[in-house]
Order: structure tokens, then C-alpha cells, then sequence
């Protein structure tokens, strides 16, 4: 039988004038968010540690017993509380909480270096950096700026020993009887070309692979082979700079679309067209700093400003978005009157919160590209869709042609998590598991951040604001499991038995 947990929580209200009595307010929200499990230890604290120090502050090492490939040389598995793969943001902030909790844990990753998951990307990627357990970063970082970050913060606070690089999943097993994973993992040497196979067990295994760990998504249009430019995907773009004088097209108007197109005008191409086949909803950075600046300030504290970011219901943030459009573009009729002159398809009645949910994506924050379309240095192919290509570009259902040199389809990735999982873990693991990301019928996410129907198997995902958040719950559930405590889950579609008040 489980023994009780005595947790904290932290509780919040909502306040909104009583238009029926002036000067008054009442509580429009009430709500509470579980903070500490006192006995497992201060989640929200890790002591730093000096480099020559920092393998002695870790409950787990990196070196382990391994069957190396072409050894018969056979030792015992190494067993940890928890695998993470996946070394981004998400991974990171659970590592640092699991370790805050004492949980013995490796965090495994494709990459080289930790911070490769940014250095990697297109050049001008930029990003908000606060992970956890620090407020002492700059924001909005560059790639590589951000990079560095993750880097040094892992070494602050101690993880580098339990991560591991240049090593990857190659498949898994759950044991009923034993509630044990067994992991198969394949570790790089980056200086031969040749690797280990190491295989490990654990009680939890987290998956925080991020969408760039997925297969690329590419329209089909006929006549490819004919085309005698460059096509790639955004996932392989790093910059324009091969390409100055040369005609760019790219297929997608979401922030990575718009981001290389703006490079493109950078590098002097010759001429950059977005080809967009969908309304783009569109915020100003300037705009999203000014709400931002409500949450987040030198005069909250961090965990307060993400209760007030996360702690609402997605289907009222979702309301209170669509709310703030209507008012914005009631009070601005002309807003963005220059963009939709220049042909860009605006999507005026829609909200943030709905392509964070649940398109992962879709819409742009502008840092400048907006005017770059107005002023026509980035040109807009809008009202056909692309049916084939040509020797020298791609020709459209209404008969135009776009000349192009190379095409960039920054057109997204195929699938969820849960087809990750099929792929490791077989089709009855990824049955139980469930979808990740997109809303459930209560407009929650789905999957990310809480128990699934796999036991032993958590999803999160999303940008850094999320892993800072939602990496304490996943952290605390695990070290509740692993103590024989686990918290009550309530299901939504289960009858509710309690009594009632």
C-alpha cells in the first residue's frame, strides 16, 4: 500500500473589477499548483560547483559497463532512476530537477556538444535563455549565445558527468512483471568512426527529443528530377551565403520561413519570394515583449511569473488571446495595412496560444521581416499553389511561374512523439502511450507533462519557458514513484466519486 505524500502548493487568484459595485473586485480565478514535496528535497535549488569538483555532486557517472561492438567482453547493466533523451532545453531543466531531487539519472543526446541543439541550427535563430535554478542570463539570445549558455549552466550546476553526447536510442523494452525499461543505447566516438553499444536499464525513461528529432515534411510536387537547382529542407539550412545573386524561394510563412527569407534579403540574392499557402497569424516582438513585461520583470520571481504564464486553463488563455485581437485591430484598423498591401495573407482572428498548443508552430513574431515584405524586398507568391517543378523554378495551378535557384521548404515535420515511440519501443508501448501535443477534449494538451497510459514514460516538449515549468511536475512524479508514493491522477473521463459539499 502507497503511504501519503505531504506536499506544498502555491495558490493563486485572479481578480477583475465587480462592475456592479465600483471600486470592488472579485475572484474571477482560483486555482492551486503543487510547489514542493518537502521530503524529497527543495526542487527549485542546486548548489553550484567548481569543475574539479562538479563528478562528485552527481548520482550518476559516465562511465559505465558496456558491450563494446566485436568484445565478448560481457559486465553488468547499469541501472538509473531515469534515461532522458534528449539533450535541448527540455532534457536539461529535468536533469537539473531530478538532481535537485537526488534521482540518479544519464540525459543521453545525438549531439557533440551540449548547446548543439541551437549552435546547429540556421544562423539567425534567436531565443529567450532562462532554464532553471538561475535568473542571471541576458534574453534573447543568439544561437550561439544560447548554445554556450546551455553549456556553462550544465557545468555550474553539475550535470555534465550525466550527460551523455553522441549517443543515441537505438530501441527499448518494458517489462511488465518488473516495471524495468531496457535501453539499447549506440555512443559515437567523435574522433573515430566507430561506436559502442551500451545497453542500461531504468524505472522511468522521459523522451524530450523536441520536433527537430522528427522526419522533415515536404510537399509533393511532380516533375522533381527536372528542377536543376537546390531544394533542402529548413532543418538542413544554415545561411544564404553560397547564394548571393541567385533567385531564393521559400515554401512556409511561419517564423523559421520568414527568418531564412530575411537572411536571404541579408545575403544579397538576387530576389526572395515566400510562397504562402494559408493565413499567418503575425505578433510583434515589441507586442509580445509588452505582455511578457506583465509576467515576467526584475519584480516577480521566476516560479511566480510561469504560474501566471501556465497556470490558466489553454481554453481561457485561448479566449483572453482572442479577446486581445479583436481589441487590438478594433482600435487599429491599419495594423499591418502595409503588409496586407503587399499581398501577405493575415490571419486577423486567431491567437497564440492555439499555435503553441496545438500546431506547434504556424505563426510569426516579428523581428523585422514584416517590413521587409512591405517594402517589397521580400516578395509574396499568394492565391495558387505550387502543382509542379520546372528546369527553373516551380509553376502553379494557375499557371504562373516562379523562377528559383534553390527552394527552401520551411514547411514543418510529420508525426508526434508517439510514432518516435513506436519506432523504439513497439506498437503496444506506443498504444498505451498515447499522442503528444495538440488539445484533448477538456483543450489541454495532450500527453506532455503527465502520466500517460505507458507507465514509466513521460513527453515534454516545447520552447524554454515550457521545460522550466513543466520539468518540476514530471521530476516530482518520478521521485514520488520511485519512493512508493505516487500522486493521484485524476482522469477526466472517469466518474467522479467523491463526495460531493
Amino acid at each position: 500500500m502507497e503511504l501519503p505524500l505531504q506536499a506544498s502548493c502555491r495558490g493563486y487568484l485572479c481578480l477583475v473589477p465587480d462592475g456592479a459595485d465600483e471600486g470592488k473586485w472579485k475572484i474571477w480565478i482560483m486555482g492551486t499548483i503543487l510547489d514542493q514535496v518537502p521530503e524529497f528535497g527543495d526542487i527549485d535549488r542546486l548548489d553550484t560547483v567548481s569543475s574539479s569538483t562538479s563528478d562528485l555532486h552527481n548520482n550518476a557517472t559516465s562511465g559505465t559497463s558496456k558491450e563494446e561492438t566485436g568484445s565478448h567482453q560481457q559486465t553488468p547493466q547499469p541501472h538509473y532512476d531515469c534515461v532522458i533523451v534528449g539533450g535541448g532545453q527540455s532534457g536539461l531543466c529535468t536533469a537539473g530537477r531530478l538532481q535537485a531531487l537526488g534521482v540518479s539519472y544519464i540525459c543521453i543526446d545525438s549531439n557533440n556538444e551540449v548547446g548543439d541543439s541551437w549552435r546547429l541550427r540556421y544562423d539567425s535563430s534567436k531565443s529567450i535563455f532562462k532554464l532553471t535554478f538561475t535568473p542571471d542570463y541576458p534574453e534573447w539570445l543568439s544561437k550561439d549565445d544560447l548554445a554556450d549558455a546551455f553549456k556553462e549552466w550544465s557545468e555550474r550546476y553539475g550535470l555534465t558527468p550525466n550527460i551523455w553526447l553522441s549517443t543515441t536510442l537505438e530501441s527499448g523494452s518494458w517489462d511488465e512483471l518488473t516495471k524495468i525499461w531496457t535501453l539499447k543505447l549506440r555512443r559515437r566516438h567523435v574522433d573515430a568512426n566507430i561506436s559502442d553499444i551500451i545497453t542500461v536499464t531504468s524505472s522511468h525513461v522521459v523522451l524530450a527529443i523536441g520536433i527537430n528529432s522528427q522526419i522533415p515534411s515536404y510537399p509533393e510536387y511532380a516533375n522533381k528530377s527536372q528542377f536543376q537547382g537546390t531544394v533542402i529542407h529548413s532543418k538542413d539550412y544554415k545561411n544564404a551565403s553560397k547564394w548571393k545573386g541567385k533567385h531564393g524561394v521559400v515554401v512556409g510563412t511561419a517564423n523559421t520561413g520568414h527568418d531564412i527569407a530575411e537572411d536571404m534579403v541579408n545575403h544579397r540574392l538576387a530576389s526572395v519570394t515566400i510562397v504562402q499557402r494559408s493565413k499567418t497569424y503575425v505578433i510583434s516582438q515589441s507586442a509580445y515583449q509588452k505582455h511578457a513585461l506583465t509576467q515576467y520583470n526584475s519584480q516577480t520571481d521566476m516560479n511566480t511569473a510561469d504560474i501566471k504564464s501556465f497556470a490558466y486553463p489553454n481554453a481561457l488563455s485561448r479566449k483572453l488571446g482572442l479577446l486581445a485581437n479583436h481589441i487590438q485591430y478594433t482600435a487599429q484598423p491599419d495594423l499591418y495595412s502595409d503588409l496586407k498591401r503587399a499581398g501577405f495573407l493575415l490571419e486577423q482572428d486567431d491567437d497564440l496560444t492555439r499555435h503553441i498548443c496545438e500546431r506547434l508552430g504556424g505563426h510569426y513574431m516579428d523581428i523585422g521581416a514584416s517590413k521587409k515584405i512591405a517594402d517589397g524586398l521580400i516578395k509574396m507568391k499568394t492565391g495558387s499553389l505550387p502543382v509542379c517543378y520546372t528546369d527553373t523554378g516551380l509553376l502553379f495551378a494557375d499557371g504562373s511561374h516562379l523562377k528559383a535557384d534553390v527552394l527552401v521548404f520551411a514547411t514543418g515535420f510529420v508525426g508526434n512523439l508517439r510514432d518516435i515511440v513506436r519506432q523504439m519501443f513497439g506498437d503496444k508501448v506506443a498504444d498505451r502511450a498515447g499522442d503528444c501535443w495538440g488539445v484533448d477534449d477538456e483543450g489541454e494538451i495532450k500527453g506532455a507533462f503527465k502520466p500517460l497510459g505507458q507507465p514509466g514514460l513521460w513527453y515534454i516538449g516545447g520552447g524554454i519557458n515550457h521545460a522550466r515549468f513543466y520539468s518540476r511536475f514530471i521530476a516530482m512524479q518520478i521521485k514520488a514513484a520511485l519512493e512508493g508514493k505516487s500522486f493521484p491522477v485524476f482522469h477526466g473521463n472517469e466518474q467522479d466519486t467523491r463526495p460531493k459539499l
